[in-house]
């Protein structure tokens, strides 16, 4: 897989912006320089971020959510793994 992103990435698996392959290696979010680490989605183009608002939640139970605009910076948490590499060995 390549190290760019999607313009555009949710965290909702029922959002068509929804991609595991993408959210398992673990992305990061940098809004206007800072490190946020509240994000349910993000849109790189239009330069905005959906956080949680609060611990409140919509009749249908999803938590509410504030549109902020600002630049975006995504970022991978972990390198990419090779085929049929499975991560460190553990022995013992």
């Amino acid at each position: 897989m390549a190290d760019t992103f999607p313009d555009r990435l949710s965290l909702d698996p029922r959002s068509p912006h929804f991609d595991q392959e993408v959210l398992s290696r673990g992305v990061g979010i940098k809004f206007n320089g800072q490190e946020k680490t509240n994000v349910e989605e993000y849109c790189i183009s239009e330069g905005w971020i959906r956080v949680a608002a609060g611990r409140s939640r919509d009749r249908f139970g999803n938590p509410m959510t504030l549109k902020l605009n600002g630049k975006v910076e995504p970022y991978y948490e972990h390198p990419p793994q090779a085929e049929g590499d499975e991560g460190p060995a553990s022995e013992g």
